[in-house]
């Protein structure tokens, strides 16, 4: 995997985004809009996935953290890749760990598979991380939770959709963030009208503030 793309605190460091990108793109397309809405306190982490086939894609090699094989909720999964972007995930927290953030001041994010990722890698966490952004994404492997579930069910989600998405279907986030809700108690569901397969000013105000709300709450969480 090559090097990701860091966006070091504008002061101490004392929280960490890791954020992954979607499909075929790489971590530069992120880090300037997370840059700009990111405490200066947070450092933020947007790795590349490597490049490798995807058989959604006719097998061209592309950025991707594991295969997709199709995009119908019920199709097969590529368990083995999804497995271990995710340990490559939880790699980089254990990295901030050890260099003295707290896994209660790490963010997860992605958008589209790199959200997707984000979730997975976030539930099957040994530690309860400050939160997960979601962004036009699914829970992959959805039919091993809640069982597969290690982290605990307080972590906050922020998951954000649009209305008019013609890649990843709307449908498919209403279910994921029903099923979310079924085992975790703070997951918010966020729908953006009109808005097709891409971010927007709106979601990114609303991402500034989950993440703004999530820090205050890790900080009172450290001083009680």
């Amino acid at each position: 995997m090559s090097a990701p793309v860091i966006v070091e605190a504008t002061v101490k460091q004392t929280a960490t985004l890791i954020f992954m990108h979607g499909l075929g793109d790489t971590g530069h397309s992120w880090s300037s809009a997370l840059a700009a809405i990111r405490p200066p306190f947070m450092k933020i982490i947007c790795p590349t996935a490597p490049t490798q086939p995807v058989s959604l894609n006719a097998g061209f090699r592309m950025p991707s953290w594991f295969d997709l094989m199709t995009l119908d909720i019920g199709g097969p999964e590529d368990e083995p890749g999804i497995k271990s972007a995710r340990d490559s995930v939880h790699g980089m927290i254990e990295k901030e760990i050890s260099a003295g953030i707290p896994a209660d001041r790490i963010v997860l994010g992605g958008f589209s598979q790199g959200g997707a990722l984000a979730l997975y890698s976030a539930l099957t966490y040994n530690q309860s991380l400050a939160g997960v952004v979601a962004l036009s994404c699914w829970l992959p492997l959805h039919k091993q939770f809640p069982g597969a579930k290690v982290t605990g069910e307080d972590v906050p989600i922020f998951q954000a959709h649009g209305d008019y998405d013609p890649v990843v279907p709307y449908k498919f986030g209403q279910l994921s963030a029903s099923l979310l809700k079924s085992f975790m108690k703070n997951v918010t569901f966020k729908t953006y009208n009109g808005l097709s397969h891409s971010s927007s000013e709106d979601e990114m105000d609303d991402v500034k503030n989950f993440i703004t709300l999530i820090m205050l709450f890790s900080i009172t969480g450290h001083n009680q």
